[in-house]
């Protein structure tokens, strides 16, 4: 059965990075990968890393440069030709965007939005949203439903602030209405508690701009949702 909530958007912002998504030790696992030798790299700060790395991404051709982050991103995850495969279509498309397993947008956002840096332009701009949201019931009761399934309840409810036409109710109309929906994890890239209340909960929420920008104009709405269906409640069907 659906609950009822509200769902007030209280903050809302474009964003082209995400906020520590690259730290020392990626820049100097990258510069070790351009054969760099960690004596060269001792005692050098992160933001000197950092310099030191995106001058050396620069010097090598674009799409050996994404391959290169791709490699340190993935790593067995993805075989090496899919790598220089992927690597190429960076430079053509918005991969963050389009690639068909979204596991993979948010670290595709990541590799664009240094990519970018590194050679001032020559790479699409990533496009991400973050925004905070207050989610408020009736009943504390209605809140049960976010302990199993967190995610893909709140995508449920954030579809409801949506046109039908928006990309994100369009592609995933049946997990949205169905009994599981795996892909809202991957669909919510961080997704943080601020508040709780017996009748409120406040989140802060870190996505693409293609499955949110929409909320950019929205401020309220009533929303319903329900939670994923256990296993054992499957099995019993």
């Amino acid at each position: 059965m659906n609950k009822e909530f509200n769902v007030e958007i209280l903050s809302f912002l474009k964003i082209s990075e995400i906020e520590n998504s690259w730290v020392a030790d990626d820049y100097k696992a990258l510069l070790s990968m351009i054969d760099m030798g960690e004596d060269e790299l001792g005692g050098m700060s992160e933001s000197e890393l950092k310099e030191m790395c995106l001058m050396s991404l620069n010097d090598l051709e674009a799409h050996e440069s994404a391959k290169l982050l791709l490699t340190h991103i993935f790593k067995n995850e993805i075989t090496a030709g899919k790598i220089d495969q992927i690597s190429h279509q960076m430079l053509e498309k918005n991969l963050w965007e389009v690639h068909a397993d979204p596991a993979y947008h948010m670290s595709l956002f990541n590799a664009y939005e240094l990519l970018r840096k590194a050679y001032n332009g020559t790479f699409t701009e990533p496009t991400g949203v973050k925004f905070t949201i207050k989610i408020s019931a009736d009943e504390k009761q209605s809140f049960d439903i976010f302990d199993g399934s967190l995610h893909a309840v709140i995508v449920r409810l954030l579809a409801n602030g949506l046109q039908e036409s928006a990309i994100l109710n369009r592609l995933f109309e049946e997990k949205i209405n169905g009994e599981n929906f795996p892909e809202a994890k991957s669909i919510l890239w961080i997704l943080k508690e601020l508040s709780t209340t017996d009748n409120e909960r406040q989140y802060e929420i870190t996505s693409s701009y293609l499955w949110f920008g929409e909320l950019e104009d929205v401020t309220r709405f009533d929303a319903d949702a329900h939670p994923d269906r256990k296993e054992e409640d499957q099995e019993k069907k």
